[in-house]
C-alpha cells in the first residue's frame, strides 16, 4: 500500500509522536505490514527535483496513491488562494496540491486534530484562514466538500489528537491495508472507533479520587482534576490511559488535565485549560451522559463517604496516608 504524507500548517508534533513508536519502531512496523511510504517530509531522503517528479507522476496517474496522509491544517488565505503556504519548488499551494491529490487516493487520512478540524492552527483570529480537510471546526466541509469520498468510498478518516498516539496512526494504516476499516468502524466525526469508543477517563489513575469526588485544587496534587482544574476526561474520547504513550505516559498520569484534544474546537474552550467553569458552584463540564441532578446527588454522597486517606492525598503532591492493612479475622 503506497502512502504519501504531506505536512501542512502545524507544528509537526504528530510526526514526532509517531517516531516514539516502540517495539517495533514505525518504519519496521509499516514495512512488515506491506505499507510503503512514497514520501514523508521527515523520513524520506528524496527532496527537490525528485519529490517534484514524484508528485507529478502521482498527479498523472502513473504512481498509484493508496493513501494520502495530511498532517496539519490547510491554509486557505489570502482570499482563498492558499498562497500563504506554498509547496516549495512547485509553484503551487498546499491547498491546490491536496485538492488535486485527494480525489486520486483510495483513502485520505487526516493525521491530528489540525488536519481533521483545523485545531490549534485555526485558533485565535485564524489569520491564515486555516481549516481541516473535511471539517472546519465541528462543521462538515473544510477544504474538501462535505460529499467528498476517497476512491474506496470512505470519507476523510480523522485520526484526531494533539498529538495523535503513534498506535492510532499505525493501526489506522494497517486496517486500511487489510481492507478492515469500513464506514461502521468510524464514529460520527469519522474518527476510528478503536480508540474513539473509549473515554480518556477509562483507566485514569485518578479514578478512585473521582469516585469519591476528592479533588485537587492546584496542579501537581494527586486528586481528581475535574472539579477545579478543567479536566474533561469524562467527556473526551481516546484510549490514552488504556494504552499510554511509551507504555506509561498520558496527560492525566503526568498531573495535567485532559483538554479533549481529539475533539473539534478544543483549542478555544473560552476559559483557561486548567480552570473548571462553574454556575452556582456546579461544574459546567459534567459527564456528557449523566443528568446534573444525579451527578450532584452522587457527588454529595461521595464526598460524605470519602476516606481520610483520599481526602488528604488528594491535595498532596505524593502519598501521605497509606492504605490501611486489613485486620486478620478472628
Amino acid at each position: 500500500m503506497n502512502v504519501l504524507w504531506l505536512q501542512a500548517s502545524g507544528c509537526g508534533g504528530c510526526t514526532m509522536s509517531l517516531l516514539c513508536a516502540e517495539d517495533p519502531n514505525i518504519l519496521d512496523l509499516l514495512a512488515d505490514a506491506g505499507i510503503a511510504l512514497l514520501w514523508h517530509p521527515a523520513l524520506s531522503a528524496e527532496t527537490g527535483a525528485e519529490l517534484r517528479a514524484l508528485l507529478d507522476r502521482i498527479a498523472a496517474g502513473e504512481v498509484a496513491l493508496d493513501v494520502l496522509c495530511v498532517e496539519g491544517a490547510i491554509a486557505r488565505g489570502p482570499r482563498g488562494t492558499g498562497r500563504f503556504q506554498m509547496l516549495s519548488g512547485t509553484g503551487r499551494s498546499m491547498l491546490d496540491w491536496v485538492r488535486t491529490l485527494a480525489p486520486l487516493a483510495d483513502h485520505v487520512v487526516a493525521v491530528g486534530s489540525c488536519a481533521a478540524f483545523g485545531g490549534v492552527t485555526s485558533a485565535g483570529g485564524n489569520p491564515s484562514d486555516a481549516a481541516g480537510l473535511h471539517y472546519e471546526g465541528a462543521h462538515r466541509g473544510g477544504i474538501l466538500p462535505p460529499e467528498f469520498r476517497g476512491r474506496a468510498g470512505l470519507p476523510v478518516v480523522n485520526v484526531a489528537g494533539c498529538p495523535t498516539h503513534p498506535d492510532w496512526v499505525s493501526e489506522t494504516l494497517m486496517l486500511l491495508a487489510a481492507g478492515a476499516l469500513g464506514p461502521d468502524d468510524l464514529d460520527a466525526l469519522a474518527r476510528p472507533r478503536f480508540y474513539a469508543e473509549h473515554l480518556v477517563h477509562h483507566g485514569c489513575p485518578k479514578n478512585e479520587f473521582y469516585e469519591y469526588k476528592a479533588s485537587a485544587t492546584h496542579l501537581c496534587e494527586m486528586g481528581c482534576m475535574m472539579e477545579h482544574l478543567g479536566c474533561v476526561g469524562t467527556q473526551a474520547v481516546g484510549d490514552c490511559n488504556i494504552r499510554p504513550w511509551n507504555g506509561q505516559g498520558s496527560c492525566t498520569r503526568a498531573g495535567y488535565p485532559c483538554i479533549s484534544c481529539t475533539a473539534p474546537e478544543f483549542e478555544e474552550p473560552r476559559h483557561a485549560f486548567t480552570e473548571t467553569p462553574k454556575v452556582a458552584g456546579i461544574p459546567v463540564g459534567l459527564p456528557s451522559d449523566m443528568p446534573k441532578a444525579w451527578f450532584m446527588a452522587l457527588a454529595s454522597l461521595s464526598k460524605a463517604a470519602t476516606p481520610v486517606r483520599l481526602s488528604r492525598n488528594a491535595v498532596a503532591d505524593r502519598v501521605e496516608v497509606l492504605p490501611s492493612p486489613r485486620k486478620p479475622r478472628g
